[in-house]
Protein backbone atom coordinates (compact mmCIF):
# COMPACT_ATOMS: atom_id res chain seq x y z
CA UNK A 1 0.00 0.00 0.00
CA UNK A 2 1.20 3.47 -0.86
CA UNK A 3 0.28 6.56 1.15
CA UNK A 4 -1.22 9.87 0.11
CA UNK A 5 -1.47 13.22 1.83
CA UNK A 6 -5.02 13.99 2.92
CA UNK A 7 -5.88 17.32 1.36
CA UNK A 8 -3.49 20.16 2.13
CA UNK A 9 -2.45 18.54 5.39
CA UNK A 10 0.66 16.51 6.14
CA UNK A 11 -1.47 13.56 7.26
CA UNK A 12 -0.39 10.35 5.50
CA UNK A 13 -3.19 7.91 4.74
CA UNK A 14 -3.36 4.69 2.75
CA UNK A 15 -4.47 4.90 -0.89
CA UNK A 16 -7.64 3.02 0.00
CA UNK A 17 -9.87 3.77 2.98
CA UNK A 18 -11.69 0.99 4.82
CA UNK A 19 -15.39 1.71 5.18
CA UNK A 20 -16.88 0.19 8.32
CA UNK A 21 -20.58 0.92 7.92
CA UNK A 22 -21.17 -2.84 7.91
CA UNK A 23 -19.45 -3.53 11.24
CA UNK A 24 -22.29 -4.92 13.36
CA UNK A 25 -25.26 -7.13 12.58
CA UNK A 26 -28.15 -4.77 13.30
CA UNK A 27 -30.90 -4.71 10.66
CA UNK A 28 -30.10 -8.32 9.76
CA UNK A 29 -26.89 -7.77 7.81
CA UNK A 30 -23.25 -6.94 8.40
CA UNK A 31 -20.14 -8.38 10.03
CA UNK A 32 -20.01 -9.54 13.62
CA UNK A 33 -17.10 -8.61 15.88
CA UNK A 34 -14.86 -11.51 14.85
CA UNK A 35 -15.45 -10.92 11.14
CA UNK A 36 -14.87 -7.18 11.61
CA UNK A 37 -11.60 -7.86 13.42
CA UNK A 38 -10.50 -10.14 10.57
CA UNK A 39 -11.30 -7.41 8.04
CA UNK A 40 -9.27 -4.83 9.94
CA UNK A 41 -6.39 -7.31 10.30
CA UNK A 42 -6.43 -7.90 6.54
CA UNK A 43 -6.44 -4.16 5.88
CA UNK A 44 -3.63 -3.39 8.33
CA UNK A 45 -1.50 -6.29 7.07
CA UNK A 46 -1.73 -4.80 3.58
CA UNK A 47 -0.50 -1.45 4.89
CA UNK A 48 -3.92 0.15 5.26
CA UNK A 49 -4.25 2.70 8.03
CA UNK A 50 -7.31 4.82 7.07
CA UNK A 51 -10.60 3.81 8.74
CA UNK A 52 -13.97 5.46 8.11
CA UNK A 53 -16.96 5.20 10.44
CA UNK A 54 -19.76 7.37 11.87
CA UNK A 55 -21.71 7.75 15.08
CA UNK A 56 -24.82 6.23 13.52
CA UNK A 57 -23.31 3.23 11.73
CA UNK A 58 -25.05 0.15 13.08
CA UNK A 59 -26.47 2.28 15.89
CA UNK A 60 -22.99 2.90 17.25
CA UNK A 61 -21.83 -0.72 17.03
CA UNK A 62 -19.31 0.09 14.28
CA UNK A 63 -17.52 2.55 16.57
CA UNK A 64 -17.67 0.12 19.48
CA UNK A 65 -16.09 -2.69 17.43
CA UNK A 66 -13.36 -0.37 16.16
CA UNK A 67 -12.74 0.88 19.69
CA UNK A 68 -12.29 -2.64 21.02
CA UNK A 69 -9.96 -3.47 18.14
CA UNK A 70 -7.85 -0.35 18.58
CA UNK A 71 -7.52 -0.93 22.31
CA UNK A 72 -5.49 -4.05 21.45
CA UNK A 73 -3.51 -2.52 18.58
CA UNK A 74 -1.32 0.50 17.91
CA UNK A 75 -3.81 3.36 18.03
CA UNK A 76 -1.32 5.84 16.58
CA UNK A 77 -0.82 3.70 13.47
CA UNK A 78 -4.43 4.15 12.40
CA UNK A 79 -6.00 7.30 11.00
CA UNK A 80 -9.52 7.16 12.35
CA UNK A 81 -12.30 9.18 10.73
CA UNK A 82 -15.79 9.44 12.15
CA UNK A 83 -18.78 11.72 11.60
CA UNK A 84 -21.42 13.66 13.45
CA UNK A 85 -24.83 15.01 12.37
CA UNK A 86 -27.22 12.07 12.11
CA UNK A 87 -29.53 11.18 14.98
CA UNK A 88 -28.70 8.63 17.64
CA UNK A 89 -32.00 9.21 19.44
CA UNK A 90 -35.37 10.77 18.67
CA UNK A 91 -36.17 12.25 22.08
CA UNK A 92 -33.90 15.28 21.84
CA UNK A 93 -34.29 17.91 19.08
CA UNK A 94 -30.57 18.70 19.40
CA UNK A 95 -29.43 15.08 19.07
CA UNK A 96 -29.15 15.59 15.33
CA UNK A 97 -28.12 18.28 12.89
CA UNK A 98 -24.98 20.35 12.40
CA UNK A 99 -25.32 22.62 15.45
CA UNK A 100 -22.54 23.07 17.99
CA UNK A 101 -24.49 21.40 20.81
CA UNK A 102 -24.99 18.22 18.82
CA UNK A 103 -21.39 18.24 17.60
CA UNK A 104 -19.95 18.42 21.10
CA UNK A 105 -22.35 15.80 22.45
CA UNK A 106 -21.82 13.46 19.50
CA UNK A 107 -18.02 13.70 19.62
CA UNK A 108 -17.93 12.92 23.35
CA UNK A 109 -20.11 9.85 22.77
CA UNK A 110 -17.97 8.73 19.82
CA UNK A 111 -14.80 9.04 21.90
CA UNK A 112 -16.32 6.76 24.52
CA UNK A 113 -17.43 4.15 21.99
CA UNK A 114 -14.08 4.31 20.20
CA UNK A 115 -12.16 4.06 23.50
CA UNK A 116 -9.78 6.78 22.39
CA UNK A 117 -8.80 10.29 23.47
CA UNK A 118 -8.86 11.76 19.99
CA UNK A 119 -10.42 11.48 16.54
CA UNK A 120 -8.05 11.93 13.62
CA UNK A 121 -10.61 13.26 11.13
CA UNK A 122 -14.05 14.54 12.09
CA UNK A 123 -16.56 14.87 9.25
CA UNK A 124 -19.74 16.84 9.19
CA UNK A 125 -21.93 14.05 7.82
CA UNK A 126 -24.79 15.77 5.97
CA UNK A 127 -25.62 19.45 5.54
CA UNK A 128 -28.76 20.40 7.50
CA UNK A 129 -29.31 23.72 5.67
CA UNK A 130 -30.00 25.67 8.88
CA UNK A 131 -26.81 25.84 10.94
CA UNK A 132 -24.50 28.74 10.02
CA UNK A 133 -21.20 27.50 8.61
CA UNK A 134 -19.26 29.81 10.96
CA UNK A 135 -20.89 28.12 13.97
CA UNK A 136 -19.75 24.74 12.64
CA UNK A 137 -16.19 25.79 11.89
CA UNK A 138 -15.75 27.63 15.18
CA UNK A 139 -16.89 24.54 17.10
CA UNK A 140 -14.67 22.25 15.04
CA UNK A 141 -11.73 24.52 15.65
CA UNK A 142 -12.42 24.39 19.39
CA UNK A 143 -12.28 20.59 19.24
CA UNK A 144 -8.94 20.68 17.43
CA UNK A 145 -7.53 23.15 19.97
CA UNK A 146 -8.72 20.84 22.76
CA UNK A 147 -6.87 17.93 21.15
CA UNK A 148 -10.03 15.87 20.71
CA UNK A 149 -9.89 16.18 16.90
CA UNK A 150 -6.81 16.45 14.69
CA UNK A 151 -8.39 17.43 11.34
CA UNK A 152 -11.84 18.37 10.07
CA UNK A 153 -13.66 17.39 6.91
CA UNK A 154 -17.12 17.53 5.38
CA UNK A 155 -19.52 15.21 3.57
CA UNK A 156 -22.67 15.48 1.46
CA UNK A 157 -22.76 19.27 1.38
CA UNK A 158 -23.27 21.75 -1.49
CA UNK A 159 -20.11 23.09 -3.09
CA UNK A 160 -20.94 26.74 -2.31
CA UNK A 161 -21.23 25.95 1.40
CA UNK A 162 -17.88 24.16 1.50
CA UNK A 163 -16.22 26.96 -0.46
CA UNK A 164 -17.62 29.61 1.88
CA UNK A 165 -16.52 27.55 4.88
CA UNK A 166 -12.93 27.07 3.78
CA UNK A 167 -12.60 30.70 2.75
CA UNK A 168 -13.92 31.83 6.12
CA UNK A 169 -11.67 29.36 7.96
CA UNK A 170 -8.61 30.64 6.11
CA UNK A 171 -9.53 34.23 6.94
CA UNK A 172 -10.15 33.50 10.62
CA UNK A 173 -7.26 31.10 11.15
CA UNK A 174 -9.57 28.18 11.91
CA UNK A 175 -9.07 24.56 10.88
CA UNK A 176 -10.01 24.10 7.23
CA UNK A 177 -11.80 21.12 5.67
CA UNK A 178 -9.15 18.83 4.21
CA UNK A 179 -11.42 16.17 2.70
CA UNK A 180 -14.80 16.00 1.01
CA UNK A 181 -16.84 12.80 1.11
CA UNK A 182 -19.45 12.41 -1.64
CA UNK A 183 -21.03 9.64 -3.67
CA UNK A 184 -18.83 9.21 -6.71
CA UNK A 185 -18.42 6.36 -9.16
CA UNK A 186 -18.86 5.48 -12.81
CA UNK A 187 -22.59 5.39 -12.05
CA UNK A 188 -22.63 8.70 -10.15
CA UNK A 189 -20.49 11.38 -11.82
CA UNK A 190 -22.58 14.48 -11.04
CA UNK A 191 -20.01 15.74 -8.44
CA UNK A 192 -17.89 16.64 -11.50
CA UNK A 193 -20.20 19.61 -12.08
CA UNK A 194 -19.35 21.66 -8.99
CA UNK A 195 -18.10 19.63 -6.02
CA UNK A 196 -14.94 18.16 -7.50
CA UNK A 197 -13.73 21.36 -9.22
CA UNK A 198 -14.30 23.16 -5.90
CA UNK A 199 -12.36 20.50 -3.97
CA UNK A 200 -9.47 20.72 -6.44
CA UNK A 201 -9.32 24.48 -5.99
CA UNK A 202 -9.06 24.16 -2.21
CA UNK A 203 -6.65 21.23 -2.34
CA UNK A 204 -9.16 18.87 -0.72
CA UNK A 205 -9.06 15.10 -1.15
CA UNK A 206 -12.22 13.43 -2.42
CA UNK A 207 -13.15 10.31 -0.42
CA UNK A 208 -15.92 8.71 -2.49
CA UNK A 209 -18.56 6.60 -0.81
CA UNK A 210 -20.23 3.85 -2.86
CA UNK A 211 -17.38 3.82 -5.43
CA UNK A 212 -18.75 0.45 -6.59
CA UNK A 213 -22.29 1.75 -6.93
CA UNK A 214 -23.59 -0.31 -4.03
CA UNK A 215 -22.04 -3.40 -5.58
CA UNK A 216 -23.62 -2.88 -9.01
CA UNK A 217 -20.23 -2.24 -10.65
CA UNK A 218 -18.94 -5.63 -9.51
CA UNK A 219 -21.26 -7.15 -12.11
CA UNK A 220 -23.15 -9.23 -9.56
CA UNK A 221 -26.55 -7.95 -10.68
CA UNK A 222 -25.72 -8.76 -14.30
CA UNK A 223 -25.07 -12.28 -13.06
CA UNK A 224 -28.49 -12.36 -11.41
CA UNK A 225 -27.23 -12.24 -7.84
CA UNK A 226 -29.47 -10.64 -5.24
CA UNK A 227 -28.53 -7.70 -3.06
CA UNK A 228 -29.88 -4.88 -0.91
CA UNK A 229 -30.40 -2.45 -3.80
CA UNK A 230 -34.08 -1.87 -4.57
CA UNK A 231 -35.12 -2.97 -8.08
CA UNK A 232 -36.18 0.60 -8.99
CA UNK A 233 -32.77 2.04 -8.09
CA UNK A 234 -30.89 4.05 -10.73
CA UNK A 235 -27.97 1.71 -10.06
CA UNK A 236 -29.93 -1.01 -11.86
CA UNK A 237 -31.32 0.91 -14.83
CA UNK A 238 -30.31 0.50 -18.48
CA UNK A 239 -27.58 3.15 -18.30
CA UNK A 240 -26.02 1.49 -15.27
CA UNK A 241 -26.15 -1.91 -16.94
CA UNK A 242 -24.39 -0.55 -20.04
CA UNK A 243 -21.65 0.98 -17.90
CA UNK A 244 -21.22 -2.22 -15.91
CA UNK A 245 -20.94 -4.29 -19.07
CA UNK A 246 -17.97 -2.18 -20.20
CA UNK A 247 -16.39 -2.51 -16.75
CA UNK A 248 -16.80 -6.29 -16.86
CA UNK A 249 -15.40 -6.46 -20.40
CA UNK A 250 -12.24 -4.59 -19.39
CA UNK A 251 -11.93 -6.71 -16.25
CA UNK A 252 -12.11 -9.90 -18.31
CA UNK A 253 -9.47 -8.54 -20.67
CA UNK A 254 -7.11 -7.78 -17.78
CA UNK A 255 -7.91 -10.90 -15.77
CA UNK A 256 -9.05 -8.92 -12.72
CA UNK A 257 -12.37 -8.34 -11.01
CA UNK A 258 -14.85 -5.75 -12.24
CA UNK A 259 -14.63 -4.07 -8.85
CA UNK A 260 -10.89 -3.54 -9.34
CA UNK A 261 -11.53 -1.74 -12.65
CA UNK A 262 -14.28 0.47 -11.21
CA UNK A 263 -12.18 1.45 -8.19
CA UNK A 264 -9.10 2.14 -10.30
CA UNK A 265 -11.09 4.46 -12.52
CA UNK A 266 -11.97 6.70 -9.55
CA UNK A 267 -8.28 7.17 -8.71
CA UNK A 268 -7.33 8.09 -12.29
CA UNK A 269 -9.44 11.23 -12.71
CA UNK A 270 -6.81 13.89 -12.17
CA UNK A 271 -7.62 14.89 -8.61
CA UNK A 272 -6.73 13.62 -5.14
CA UNK A 273 -9.04 10.68 -4.54
CA UNK A 274 -9.10 7.93 -1.91
CA UNK A 275 -12.09 5.62 -2.40
CA UNK A 276 -13.82 4.15 0.62
CA UNK A 277 -14.11 0.39 0.24
CA UNK A 278 -16.59 -1.33 2.51
CA UNK A 279 -16.55 -5.01 3.36
CA UNK A 280 -18.43 -7.44 5.56
CA UNK A 281 -16.11 -10.34 4.71
CA UNK A 282 -12.32 -10.48 4.60
CA UNK A 283 -12.29 -11.99 1.11
CA UNK A 284 -14.27 -9.02 -0.22
CA UNK A 285 -11.61 -6.68 1.08
CA UNK A 286 -8.83 -8.90 -0.25
CA UNK A 287 -10.25 -8.50 -3.74
CA UNK A 288 -10.60 -4.72 -3.37
CA UNK A 289 -6.98 -4.49 -2.25
CA UNK A 290 -5.84 -5.93 -5.57
CA UNK A 291 -6.90 -2.62 -7.12
CA UNK A 292 -3.61 -1.00 -6.10
CA UNK A 293 -1.64 -3.38 -8.32
CA UNK A 294 -3.52 -2.92 -11.59
CA UNK A 295 -3.30 -0.20 -14.23
CA UNK A 296 -5.77 0.96 -16.85
CA UNK A 297 -4.60 2.04 -20.31
CA UNK A 298 -5.68 5.33 -21.85
CA UNK A 299 -7.96 3.28 -24.13
CA UNK A 300 -9.60 1.63 -21.12
CA UNK A 301 -10.13 4.97 -19.43
CA UNK A 302 -11.57 6.47 -22.60
CA UNK A 303 -14.11 3.64 -22.93
CA UNK A 304 -15.17 4.05 -19.31
CA UNK A 305 -15.35 7.83 -19.60
CA UNK A 306 -17.47 7.67 -22.73
CA UNK A 307 -19.99 5.10 -21.55
CA UNK A 308 -20.49 6.90 -18.21
CA UNK A 309 -20.36 10.49 -19.48
CA UNK A 310 -22.87 12.98 -18.11
CA UNK A 311 -23.95 16.43 -19.19
CA UNK A 312 -22.25 18.99 -17.00
CA UNK A 313 -24.96 21.54 -17.72
CA UNK A 314 -24.29 25.25 -17.43
CA UNK A 315 -21.61 26.51 -17.13
CA UNK A 316 -19.53 23.32 -17.52
CA UNK A 317 -20.72 22.39 -20.99
CA UNK A 318 -20.77 26.07 -22.02
CA UNK A 319 -17.04 26.38 -21.24
CA UNK A 320 -16.34 23.43 -23.54
CA UNK A 321 -17.96 25.01 -26.61
CA UNK A 322 -15.42 25.74 -29.34
CA UNK A 323 -16.69 29.26 -29.89
CA UNK A 324 -16.37 30.04 -26.19
CA UNK A 325 -12.82 28.64 -26.07
CA UNK A 326 -11.85 30.59 -29.17
CA UNK A 327 -13.20 33.87 -27.86
CA UNK A 328 -11.90 33.40 -24.33
CA UNK A 329 -8.39 32.35 -25.35
CA UNK A 330 -8.07 34.19 -28.65
CA UNK A 331 -7.25 31.00 -30.54
CA UNK A 332 -4.55 29.90 -28.07
CA UNK A 333 -6.64 27.43 -26.05
CA UNK A 334 -4.60 24.35 -27.02
CA UNK A 335 -1.30 26.18 -26.48
CA UNK A 336 -1.92 27.52 -22.97
CA UNK A 337 -1.07 25.45 -19.87
CA UNK A 338 -4.16 24.56 -17.85
CA UNK A 339 -4.30 24.37 -14.08
CA UNK A 340 -4.78 20.86 -12.67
Amino acid sequence: MKYKLLGRSGLKVSELCLGTMGFGTEAGWGADKDASFAIMDTFANAGGNFLDTANIYKLGTSEKIIGEYLSNHDRDYFVLATKYTLKDNTTNPNASGNNRKNMMRSVEDSLKRLKTDFIDVLYLHIWDDITPIDEILRAMDDLTRQGKVNYVAISDTPAWVVAKGNTLAELMGWSQFIALQVEYSLLARTPERELIPMAKHFGMTITPWAPLGGGALTGKYLRGEQGRIKPESNRLNERSENITKVVVSIADELGVSAGNVALKWTTAQGFSCIPIVGATKANQLEDNLKTIDISLSSEHLQKLDEVSAIQLGFPGDFFREEAVKTNTFGGFYDRVEKRT
